[in-house]
């Protein structure tokens, strides 16, 4: 078998992973590419460029909650109590809007809406339920609500979707030792249950938690910036984001998105036992991403993650 012959499949799996980016994603790519093509590039001028194709490509995967998020913030600093247009009814206008554009503009694939949509509906459930019975509220304002809940909030849920997919697309995701796609959907439905059984019986929240380390424990992510191929333990990446979700609620909360009771009198930082929350959540979220985009194994053909070859060298 020749070099080229065995870099083909390799070659061939990154092209179909590029037929799916957005303008923008494609934008990122070849410009870093045409940086790293350049001769008398240093060792390290190659890691700054791979490092700024992570952040840019993490940041675009986020920019459907970020603007949410600006949005939410922006209408707390100025819009005005006395509007005819209801805060919230802002917010909703705004999430969209945002959704529109991005579907206009050709910055989100129709794969991607599925996955959004199929958020926005268990977020939207989840939120009638949850402020039914107390976890939390928001202002009973405005008439793009459903009982006590705007419409917005299901766009919330929505964002954390819309980022999956896309992280998932961007970096040419692939798992090793991917737990079976029947026993996700299992431990997906038992945490999705939970978080409404639990006001009435007992919480098996730990449990479930256990269930997860389990059953994804020995999963090992996979993923490519541009020309770097990375690994990390797949249990580690839910904490990460999970944490990351908690900062942006706290941000959210204060700006008066809505409320825990503990925050009515006043704000104060959300509880640090949220993130397990999230972490749940994330588990329910990659298994309604895999719905859609399945979990793939890492190319055979794939060259090995840069410290690996670094320490091998």
């Amino acid at each position: 078998m020749t070099a080229r012959s065995a870099a083909e499949p390799a070659v061939t799996a990154r092209s179909a992973a590029a037929r799916e980016f957005t303008a923008v994603e494609e934008s990122i790519d070849r410009v870093a590419h045409r940086l790293l093509d350049g001769r008398g590039r240093s060792r390290w001028r190659r890691v700054a460029i791979e490092l700024g194709v992570f952040t840019l490509k993490q940041a675009w995967a986020c920019v459907f909650g970020a603007l949410l998020l600006a949005c939410i913030l922006a209408a707390r600093l100025w819009w005005p109590d006395d509007a005819v247009l209801a805060r919230n009814d802002a917010l909703t206008i705004a999430a969209v809007v945002i959704q529109a554009a991005m579907l206009a503009l050709r910055l989100e694939t129709l794969r991607e809406l599925w996955v959004v949509a199929l958020f926005h509906v268990a977020g939207t459930v989840m939120e009638l339920f949850k402020t039914d019975v107390g976890s939390w509220a928001y202002e009973a304002e405005g008439i793009l609500r459903i009982g006590g809940v705007p419409l917005f909030s299901g766009f919330m849920y929505a964002a954390v979707g819309s980022y999956m997919v896309r992280t998932m697309r961007m970096f040419d995701l692939r798992f090793t030792r991917y737990p079976p796609l029947w026993a996700t959907i299992v431990v997906a439905v038992g945490i999705y249950a939970n978080f409404f059984l639990h006001h009435y019986w007992l919480d098996l929240r730990w449990v479930l938690v256990a269930a997860v380390v389990l059953l994804w424990g020995a999963c090992t992510m996979r993923f490519r910036v541009l020309r770097t191929h990375l690994r990390m333990p797949i249990l580690v990446a839910f904490a990460l984001v999970a944490l990351v979700i908690w900062g942006a609620e706290n941000i959210a909360t204060w700006g008066g998105a809505w409320a825990y009771p503990d925050q009515v009198d006043g704000w104060q930082p959300v509880s640090a036992t949220k993130i397990v929350s999230w972490f749940q959540l994330m588990i329910l979220s990659v298994v309604l991403v895999t719905l859609v985009h399945r979990p793939r194994p890492p190319v055979a053909d794939t060259p090995p993650p840069l410290h690996e070859r670094v320490s091998g060298a």
